[in-house]
Order: structure tokens, then C-alpha cells, then sequence
């Protein structure tokens, strides 16, 4: 009679050199005097510099050096505040109010992936654009632009306006939805 054995398991962990390796992540250290240090280049960065990491879609945590918060958020936030206060702001006064509204809102947790989505979107938009354009030297593609400039702002207001419409049905069905839920306790409005 023959015995089966169990198969036999490996006496050690494959070596590293076999494992894919993922990025470090780059820590960015936040001491009491607002300074920045960059744990992976030992040295103090700026905000600018900060900036440009994220230019180059370099992944990073920035964190306070006495209780280890997370403080990537806020450094992001300051860095859209420097830009917004320098130059041509992206964000209206309205856009802003209105962004703040949303804070509190039975919305607020969709207000968040609905505008990440959109802004995805946008940037597929233009990553594609700049694909299709790279042979293009920068006097054509200023020219390029400069006509596409009204076909960009009537594509973007189509696109806004199949995204209000989406939002509008999507706030019925909630509202519906709500109010059959609300039924089935013997509650009504």
C-alpha cells in the first residue's frame, strides 16, 4: 500500500530579487518650524519643491515629525492655496462658496468622487491630446491650440452639461429611493 505525501513546502521565502519591486514611498518629514525634510535626498525641501513631485507623479507622504500625522492633505491644500493666490486662479469665488457648502451635506461624500472623476476624465482628455500631438513643434502647437480653443470649450460644456444631466437623474433617484425607504418605515415628508 502506498503512502501519499503532502507536498513539500519551500524551507525559505523566494530571495527579493524574485519579488516585484514597488516604489518606495517617499517621506517627507514636517518639523515644528514649518520646514520640510525629504528623507530620501537628506535635505530640506520647499514647497515648490513638494510641488514638482507631484508634477513628476512621485508618491510621498509628508509627515509631523513629533506625532507622525499624516499631513499630505494640508501640504496639498497649501501648495493649490500658493498657486490660486499666484497668477491666473483656476477656482472662481463661486466655485469656491460653493465647494464649501458642500462641507456638512448629505452630498459631501459624493461631491468628492464626482469632481475626481471629472477631473480624471479631463486629464485622460488631455494626456490623449498630447499623444496625438507630439510630432507637432511648440509654434504649431501654439497654432493647434489657438484653434482648438473653441472646440475645446464647446467639448468641455458638452461634457459638463451630459455630467449636470447625469447628476440631476442620479439626485431624483436618490430622492426617490430616500422617499420609498422612508415610506416602508411610515414616515413620509
Amino acid at each position: 500500500m502506498s503512502r501519499s505525501r503532502a507536498p513539500a513546502t519551500p524551507a525559505s521565502p523566494p530571495p527579493a530579487a524574485a519579488l516585484p519591486a514597488r516604489p518606495a514611498l517617499r517621506v517627507i518629514k514636517k518639523y515644528p518650524n514649518r520646514r520640510l525634510y525629504d528623507t530620501s535626498s537628506s535635505s530640506y525641501i520647499t514647497l515648490a519643491q513638494v510641488r514638482q513631485l507631484v508634477m513628476e507623479r512621485e508618491a510621498f507622504v509628508v509627515r509631523d515629525t513629533k506625532t507622525n500625522e499624516d499631513l499630505t492633505r494640508s501640504i496639498l491644500l497649501q501648495i493649490i492655496l500658493e498657486a490660486e493666490a499666484g497668477g491666473a486662479p483656476m477656482f472662481t469665488e463661486a466655485v469656491l462658496a460653493n465647494i464649501i457648502r458642500f462641507y456638512g451635506h448629505a452630498m459631501q461624500g459624493f461631491m468628492g468622487s464626482y469632481l475626481e472623476k471629472n477631473i480624471q476624465a479631463v486629464m485622460e482628455m488631455q494626456a490623449q491630446l498630447a499623444e496625438r500631438s507630439q510630432g507637432l513643434s511648440p509654434e504649431l502647437w501654439s497654432q493647434f491650440m489657438h484653434l482648438q480653443s473653441p472646440l475645446m470649450q464647446g467639448m468641455m460644456g458638452n461634457y459638463v452639461e451630459q455630467s449636470k444631466k447625469l447628476f440631476l437623474q442620479m439626485q431624483e433617484q436618490m430622492t426617490k429611493q430616500t422617499e420609498q425607504m422612508l415610506g416602508a418605515f411610515g414616515i413620509k415628508r
